[in-house]
């Protein structure tokens, strides 16, 4: 009996071992497609993860590329878009895009006041001043007093010869005469209110760049064409020599405002005195240039040399105060003087009249100056036209 339980028992624990066994062999099979399906599912997982890493590196790769790439045109822009899909409406192979825009947006009807900031350009812009003033190729001296005073010969009779052993030598006489040059002001004055001088912080600096200009375009016409009478100077047109064509009357054929030069200059030279300047109006510096000989070849190659222009050497000022059609030739070296008793002066006051109750300010430019024309015969001047009919058979 013990031998047959024994058996019993021996094949239950073998049946047992066989169920245990082959659920042993489900549960392992249960967990490994259980680690499958988590590994597949992690792997999806990191792969779409670094798929977004990528295309998030890739779009800060772009957007740093446009903001630093140059600026490009409308039309290199929209191919680009539109290469780069960026357009919704248009698909690649179609045969049109169309890109629908608002009609009535316009800056002057959607946008009110400094919606986009204006680019602000420094200073104040104007017409330039004269390059060069009279002044400039002329003796400047300094005065205290309102008068400046000098001493002219007016007349001289030469009595010198040869004369023979005993003979008497002959007399020589000359006459001189006190001359007397005023100082005369030329000035202008300004009232600005005080909000411009406080809120504008280029506008004394502006002041004092055009005001003075203007000052100087003054002297110039005056030092040229003043007529000598109170308050004016008198000027190197007044007092200056006329042109005479002397041994060159009637004898210069096809005669031109170049050939009137020439003949000023040997007027000058029969008096002793060496041209140093040229004075002309722009115009008729440049008409000069446009002259062609009998060969069709223009004057300026023979006489205009370099970026100084100048006539046989002499140089040339071209200056607006010069009445077109005239000319001035001479030697002003030594034949003027231009004295400064004052020179050019801003000055701004509070204190003028109302300006204190209604908030102004007065400027005021100013100099005082005085010209002295030592020597007539240092100069030359007249119009060309009556000097080329002087010249002319």
């Amino acid at each position: 009996m013990n031998e047959d339980l024994k058996k019993s028992l021996d094949g239950l624990a073998g049946e047992i071992d066989s169920k245990i066994e082959t659920k042993s062999m489900e549960v392992v099979e249960t967990i490994k497609a259980d680690n499958a399906g988590i590994v597949a599912d992690t792997n999806a997982k990191i792969e779409t993860l670094n798929k977004r890493l990528d295309d998030a590196e890739m779009i800060n790769k772009k957007a740093f590329e446009a903001k630093n790439q140059a600026p490009t045109s409308f039309k290199s822009a929209l191919s680009k878009a539109i290469e780069d899909g960026g357009l919704d409406a248009f698909q690649k192979g179609a045969r049109s895009a169309e890109l629908i825009l608002k009609a009535d947006m316009k800056i002057s009807s959607d946008f009110t006041g400094d919606v986009i900031a204006p680019t602000r350009v420094e200073g104040v812009k104007f017409d330039p001043s004269k390059p060069s003033h009279i002044r400039e190729i002329m003796p400047i001296g300094s005065t205290d007093s309102d008068v400046v005073r000098y001493v002219k010969e007016t007349a001289y009779s030469d009595g010198a010869s040869f004369k023979q052993e005993g003979a008497t030598l002959s007399q020589t006489d000359f006459e001189l005469e006190a001359k007397d040059a005023n100082v005369r002001k030329l000035g202008t004055y300004l009232r600005v209110s005080e909000e411009m001088m406080d809120d504008y912080k280029q506008l004394v600096s502006y002041l004092s760049a055009r005001v003075p200009s203007k000052i100087m375009a003054v002297e110039d016409d005056q030092i040229l064409n003043g007529n000598g009478s109170n308050p004016n100077l008198s000027g190197l047109f007044t007092d200056g020599s006329a042109f005479s064509a002397g041994s060159f009357a009637s004898s210069v054929a096809d005669a031109n405002e170049f050939d009137v030069l020439v003949a000023s200059m040997n007027q000058l030279a029969l008096a002793n005195y060496q041209a140093d300047y040229i004075c002309l109006n722009p115009s008729d510096f440049h008409k000069i240039l446009l002259l062609k000989d009998s060969n069709n070849a223009y004057l300026k190659d023979q006489v205009y040399a370099g970026l100084q222009p100048n006539f046989m050497g002499v140089p040339v000022v071209m200056n607006t105060a010069v009445t077109a059609g005239k000319f001035l030739v001479g030697n002003f070296a030594l034949g003027t003087q231009l004295w400064v008793r004052e020179g050019i002066s801003l000055g701004i006051y509070r204190e003028d009249g109302v300006n204190v109750r209604e908030g102004f300010v007065t400027i005021r430019v100013k100099e005082r100056v005085a010209l002295t024309n030592y020597n007539p015969n240092a100069f030359v001047q007249g119009t060309f036209s009556t000097a080329i009919t002087a010249l002319t058979p």
